[in-house]
């Protein structure tokens, strides 16, 4: 199973939680997240920082 990793960028707020439980999300220049891996093959930390993200900017569905 894999999984697809979707980022609401105009919702996101830059706080760096995702960056911070994750390695799979960094911050751009803009001070926004992104997912280096849109794909997954396991859930792993996808789902924490999805779960602690402040304003539900980050989505992740079964594929």
């Amino acid at each position: 199973m894999s999984y697809n990793i979707i980022i609401d960028r105009e919702r996101c707020i830059g706080c760096g939680v995702c960056a911070a439980r994750c390695k799979n999300f960094e911050m751009k220049d803009d001070g926004k997240a992104y997912a280096k891996e849109l794909e997954v093959k396991e859930i792993g930390c996808n789902r924490e920082a999805a779960d602690n993200c402040p304003v539900d900017a980050i989505m992740v569905n079964k594929k």
